[in-house]
């Protein structure tokens, strides 16, 4: 959950429990049919939904091209005998091997579920968990390390947690920097965002780097205060995303070199998520200013070969002024069709749309609270 959010929900949440609300329950393996089947070898995809901090309310769900299903809140339904189901705050999900594994941030640890059948294997304990990322047989994992807490003198350094795929038992740990956040695998080291997003107005303003070899920290790059996301594309330069802080220093996207470790290139906009499909980085940007007191929303395309933002954005058709708080998004790996999700207000379910490659809106469909993060199933060979 971005950090920003974390004083609003609570407000928010107090204000809803006082008053009137709209309460929907998600029934668990509730199905609709939206979209038309497709046969690829990307078979459906999985949405974690974070749910609201405190209330123990992340759920999953899934989307299956073949049918054109889409079912919600699927992981009680596999799991009826699991107290307090997924836990609370959903951070990251991502499929390595057969496993599904759901980093649940404030329950401190990571689900591992059958990637088929979301039967529950067993999870892996690491505190004030974030980000999620595999690289032969081990997973990476970035923690905060310490509570959920605002204090510009938090002394918790962070760490990246190794452990094994197989036996799912921890094996290591590197400290980095204060509240690391994305991390990517490249060029035979991890890179790792250390956010600070704590320690409000003293934030951080490093990507650690850890060589895979030795799992030592090597180096701390200076890139941008309040450092979030990192992803890798196909030339091998790596993308990292600033949050700025709030005030003055806006939010940017930054082109890192990881051989030379240095900053090639810095876009002009700002970037709250995004990802990377062939050329194209697909992203959004919900900036909070606490000058205005209001967010700024805006979508786009950055070609990543020539470091421009496309003229024409990934929703063409004007329903973007419908979404009131875009908060995860991915892109089919074949078919290029946009997946948006909507927060609403962070305490009702969210929606969930979807954009053809030409940026009209083809369906929607209700959602869990706050739902943020995706993981592509692909079929079995």
């Amino acid at each position: 959950m971005d950090k920003k959010y974390i004083c609003i929900i609570c407000l928010i949440a107090c204000v809803a429990m006082s008053g009137c609300r709209e309460n929907i329950t998600i029934i668990s393996g509730e199905e609709e049919q939206h979209g038309v089947a497709q046969q690829t070898d990307i078979t459906g995809f999985y949405l974690l939904n974070e749910g609201n901090m405190g209330s123990n309310k992340s759920t999953l769900d899934f989307y299956d091209f073949t049918t054109a299903t889409y079912r919600r809140n699927i992981y009680a339904e596999a799991n009826p005998n699991v107290p307090k189901e997924l836990g609370d705050v959903g951070n990251d999900i991502q499929i390595y091997g057969n496993r599904l594994y759901a980093v649940i941030n404030c329950s401190n640890k990571v689900e591992v579920l059958d990637a088929r059948t979301c039967h529950r294997i067993g999870q892996i304990d690491v505190p004030n968990c974030r980000y999620l990322r595999f690289h032969e047989g081990y997973g990476y994992l970035t923690s905060y390390a310490g509570p959920v807490v605002i204090n510009p003198n938090y002394e918790q350094i962070g760490y990246v947690a190794k452990f094994d795929t197989a036996t799912l038992t921890l094996v290591d740990t590197c400290h980095v920097g204060f509240q690391p956040d994305g991390l990517e695998v490249v060029s035979g080291n991890i890179f790792v965002a250390n956010s600070g997003g704590y320690m409000v107005p003293n934030y951080e303003n490093t990507l650690s780097v850890i060589d895979l070899q030795t799992f030592n920290e090597t180096q701390r790059i200076p890139i941008a205060v309040n450092l979030h996301r990192v992803s890798a594309d196909k030339y091998g330069q790596l993308w990292v995303s600033s949050r700025g802080d709030y005030y003055t220093t806006p939010s940017r996207l930054y082109c890192i070199n990881p051989l030379t470790r240095t900053i090639t290139d810095s876009v002009e906009t700002a970037v709250s998520n995004f990802c990377i499909v062939g050329d194209s980085l697909y992203f959004y940007a919900t900036e909070w200013s606490y000058v205005s007191m209001q967010d700024s929303i805006c979508y786009g395309i950055i070609d990543v070969k020539t470091h421009k933002i496309l003229p024409q954005s990934f929703i063409t058709d004007g329903t973007d002024k419908n979404i009131k708080k875009p908060y995860g998004i991915a892109v089919h790996p074949i078919t290029r069709e946009v997946y948006v999700t909507d927060a609403k207000n962070y305490v009702t379910p969210g929606m969930l749309h979807c954009y053809s490659p030409q940026g009209i809106l083809q369906w929607s469909v209700r959602t869990g609270d706050i739902p943020a993060h995706f993981a592509f199933l692909t079929a079995k060979k």
